[in-house]
């Protein structure tokens, strides 16, 4: 009899021991997806004259992946890598300087759900992004007869912060694979411009003391693991 109870107590704690490893397993879900996001910034740029104007925003772009991992249904941190590409423009006495600048960028994101494996789930995420500088031109066009040339350069790193919303689907019976529509903003702590370097006496730098501030739209696709 005790022989019976004693196996009885070990197989009812070996059950309760599989049924939490699985339950822990079943809610610790990872995520792979892919992204394209249409992206328009705001930064400050510098006339000839030494005069400060907001450009007028043009329609960037920006690619990238995440890999998520979700410790419940609810609560969740990703990370991401963008690539993107991104303008600012405007006009002077008939000139048109235009300022494309490309980054990689880095976020790191804590996320909350509303249900992550579920038919729909809204989501909101927030967390420092990390940038990288990986090329900037500056593009003249109209009657450039002007003596100054614009000149852009910024500083190979920023510091940001990222937030968000956005909407997910389920698009097959388990909810595994998923379709994403929303919302980032970024917004940069740091002044990006480089202007330590010395310039000619017919050129300026086009940005000055100026932080970066981007918002996105996205779609993607992801699944879970």
């Amino acid at each position: 009899m005790k022989n019976s109870k004693l196996k009885f107590i070990i197989y009812t704690a070996v059950a309760a021991l599989l049924f939490v490893t699985t339950s822990k397993v079943n809610a610790q879900k990872g995520e792979f997806g892919l992204r394209f996001m249409p992206t328009v910034s705001a930064f400050d740029m510098q006339t000839s004259s030494g005069g400060v104007v907001k450009g007028e925003a043009t329609l960037g772009y920006g690619v990238g992946a995440l890999l998520g991992f979700n410790f419940s249904d609810h609560v969740g941190l990703q990370g991401e890598i963008i690539y993107s590409s991104i303008n600012q423009k405007y006009t002077e006495e008939d000139v048109e300087y235009k300022v494309n600048l490309k980054y990689v960028n880095i976020p790191l994101l804590f996320s909350l759900n509303t249900n992550k494996s579920g038919p729909v789930n809204l989501n909101l995420v927030g967390g420092p992004q990390i940038g990288l500088s990986v090329g900037s031109d500056v593009f003249t066009s109209g009657n450039n007869t002007g003596e100054s040339q614009p000149v852009v350069s910024v500083k190979k790193g920023d510091l940001g912060l990222a937030y968000g919303a956005g909407v997910d689907f389920g698009l097959n019976p388990s909810g595994a694979i998923r379709l994403g529509l929303g919302f980032r903003g970024v917004y940069g702590l740091f002044d990006i411009s480089d202007n330590n370097s010395s310039t000619t006496t017919d050129s300026y730098y086009i940005l000055d003391r100026t932080h970066m501030k981007t918002y996105s739209a996205y779609a993607g696709l992801s699944i879970l693991f």
